[in-house]
């Protein structure tokens, strides 16, 4: 366990971490390029604005972590995988990866960027995703039933068996300028 590290740390450690558990660490504004992360977690740590430059995630969990602006979209794409509890991921972008899946649950998500994201059958449970974009997303079989404050346009994104709540039936139709009351 690597408990209050900070980037400097980290620095002197070898590329390829794995099966490590990070506790309390901050990593805010660190470069994180070029490293390896193999079934690690992450919990109560700072990466806010990390560079991810080609940085494998490869079954990695985050738990009540700040991971505001990380641009998961420039990690490397093989294996791929991540996992989110309790998370602040305010501004992060995942344009362009294919994360079908992938568990965020009870996370915050706003102006995040899913722009051609494959998110098949992942779960956004009790997620907020306040100007959250989502534009050639793949959605087939996600569930976004206790998602709030989404925006999906139907006629942009693939949604065959995503699953939604009733209460969330004006972030589909809001683009057709209809009002839906209760």
């Amino acid at each position: 366990m690597f408990e209050r590290w900070d980037a400097a740390q980290l620095a002197a450690y070898p590329h390829e971490l794995e099966q490590c558990r990070f506790v309390g660490c901050d990593f805010s504004g660190a470069n994180l390029s070029n490293l390896m992360f193999i079934d690690c977690l992450f919990e109560r740590c700072n990466l806010a604005s990390a560079t991810l430059a080609n940085t494998a995630l490869q079954n990695v969990a985050f738990s009540e972590c700040k991971l505001s602006g990380l641009q998961f979209s420039v990690c490397r794409d093989m294996l791929f995988g991540v996992h989110f509890e309790r998370c602040q991921l305010h501004y992060a972008s995942f344009a362009g990866k294919r994360m079908p899946r992938t568990r965020f649950e009870h996370c915050a998500l706003h102006d995040v960027d899913f722009t051609n994201t494959d998110l098949t059958e992942a779960a956004l449970q009790e997620c907020s995703l306040a100007g959250a974009v989502f534009e050639h997303t793949q959605l087939a079989g996600a569930d976004f039933t206790t998602a709030t404050n989404f925006i999906i346009d139907p006629t942009l994104n693939f949604l065959r068996k995503a699953r939604f709540s009733t209460a969330g039936l004006p972030g589909l139709v809001s683009q057709l300028g209809i009002v839906i009351e209760s």
